[in-house]
């Protein structure tokens, strides 16, 4: 998957924006992501966590923005990782632990990009239908990337989250020019 232009992530976000207008269930904002050079885009105002992960192992300390919207929560993770030579095997283990945490059953996996990021065969989009420990139905789309020894992932989960606010999020993401 390509980086749309940015005309058409302004779109997208402009039209996820009008078919939320005549509601307040989603209320885009632009973010900067604290302590990294990542923009986002978020539907409601978004809480900051930290947490200790384990990655294979590896330990790391995840920081995220997570908010909730519309029945969906749309989060931005970081790990910083010590060792470039485990950037490729983090993405793939953060990727497998998103899956696993919703009993993931054949993924939708195909290449993603965004302007700035490193090139990676493991920066990818994901999209999922699974459960949650309760045993709600709940579909995830996420994307993984890596600027310098920081990982990223984006991810929207939901029962049923809406095309247009995946797309906005997603389009939303960006790194200085």
């Amino acid at each position: 998957m390509t980086r749309p232009h940015p005309f058409v992530a302004a779109a997208a976000i402009a039209v996820a924006m009008a078919a939320s207008a005549c509601s307040p269930t989603f209320d885009w904002r632009e973010f900067s992501v604290q302590g990294t050079e990542l923009g986002v885009a978020f539907p409601c105002r978004p809480d900051r966590h930290v947490r200790e992960v384990r990655l294979g192992e590896r330990r790391l300390s995840m920081q995220m923005l997570v908010c909730a919207a519309g029945g969906s929560t749309f989060a931005v993770s970081f790990v910083d990782v010590p060792d470039p030579a485990a950037l490729a095997a983090v993405m793939t283990d953060l990727r497998a632990a998103a899956i696993g945490n919703v009993r993931g059953q054949r993924p939708t996996t195909v290449p993603f990009q965004l302007k700035g990021m490193q090139a990676s065969a493991q920066a990818v989009r994901v999209s999922v239908e699974g459960r949650l420990p309760d045993g709600a139905k709940v579909a995830e789309h996420a994307v993984w990337f890596a600027r310098g020894l920081r990982v990223y992932q984006a991810t929207v989960i939901g029962a049923a989250p809406g095309a247009a606010e995946v797309e906005a999020f997603l389009a939303g993401l960006k790194f200085p020019a």
